[in-house]
């Protein structure tokens, strides 16, 4: 099975990257729910309860309270929709970071066995004792 991953991480394919592109596709709407189900509400209580509705109008004709209402109304400046996807952003490439790290300490990891070369016989007695379970485990 090392061999197999090795060989998987080595090989640069068309199919590899279609498989890379859509983990990608998916990991992002796992993080995407992740900032804005869980992170946001946590670092919204801090403030106020949703960063979405942080804006600032342009116009003197936007009173209203919620971003999407405002948006109706005329131009507004959406910072808080900003700050959320620079969360999103930051948290998506510490992820994308320590997977890299863990690939790289993997390919190490091959590396150093494959310049090692195979496994030293076993001793002597490990031999002969391998023998006689085999010979006890046949009668």
């Amino acid at each position: 099975m090392l061999k197999e991953f090795q060989e998987f991480i080595s090989k640069g394919n068309v199919i590899d990257l279609a498989v890379g592109i859509i983990i990608g596709g998916a990991f992002t709407l796992i993080v995407n729910s992740l900032v804005g189900d869980i992170v946001m509400p946590i670092v919204g209580m801090a403030g106020s309860a949703d960063f979405s509705n942080y804006f600032y109008p342009l116009s003197d004709a936007v009173t209203a309270p919620s971003l999407e209402e405002a948006k109706k109304q005329g131009p507004v400046f959406a910072y808080g929709n900003f700050i959320t996807v620079v969360i999103n952003f930051l948290i998506l490439a510490f992820i994308i970071f320590l997977m890299v790290k863990a690939v790289n300490t993997m390919r190490k990891k091959m590396e150093r066995q494959k310049a090692e070369g195979p496994a030293a016989p076993p001793p002597a007695d490990v031999q002969l004792l391998t023998e006689i379970r085999d010979l006890l485990a046949r009668k």
